[in-house]
């Protein structure tokens, strides 16, 4: 990456190599993730002192995942399936919370999705002012629990071991959720 015409943007190489390639989408969160650390004066969380809800399942949330240190792992990465591109960012420290939004109409459907035109995109997103791309706003919210270590116990048809909290009780068995099928 010598001649990355990405470097002069901090953290945007390194998240490019996490995600795989860099598109619309990763650009977004890049800015969104930027914007909502900015706003609440934190860096990259160590373990959960910072929390991330996402809105989508897209590309975008990689950057979430990558800047600010949220993950399914440390228990500080949440997903809501609401198909928004919308980040929330809060500290546990003092529940200060920020929600980024990208604003109506800024990425608008490709009249043909050619590389010329994901490219445009990308540098509109890197590129434009933030108040002309994102809305970024504090608000108030409930924050999700910290983690919790739970017991494993071993279901009872399949013999692996499976979180206590995430079993099903049927014929009186134990049983995973995977070897209940569907409800």
């Amino acid at each position: 990456m010598n001649d990355n015409p990405y470097k002069n943007y901090p953290g945007l190489e390194g998240l490019i190599v996490f995600h795989g390639h860099i598109c619309p989408g990763l650009a977004i969160g890049y800015r969104a993730t930027l914007a909502g650390l900015e706003r609440l004066g934190v860096e990259r969380a160590e373990d959960e002192e910072l929390i991330a809800i996402v809105e989508n399942d897209s590309c975008s949330v990689d950057a979430a995942q990558f800047l600010a240190g949220a993950t399914f792992g440390k228990g500080n990465f949440f997903f809501h399936d609401y198909g928004k591109q919308v980040f929330t960012f809060a500290r546990r420290d003092d529940s200060h919370a920020v929600r980024v939004s990208l604003k109506p109409d800024r990425m608008g459907p490709p009249p043909e999705k050619t590389a010329e035109w994901r490219q445009e995109r990308i540098d509109f997103i890197l590129d434009s002012p933030l108040e002309d791309l994102l809305t970024v706003s504090d608000v108030e919210i409930e924050l999700p629990p910290p983690a919790t270590i739970r017991r494993s116990i071993i279901c009872e048809s399949c013999g692996e071991p499976v979180m206590e909290t995430r079993t099903i009780t049927r014929e009186e068995k134990t049983i995973c959720r995977d070897c209940a099928g569907p409800e």
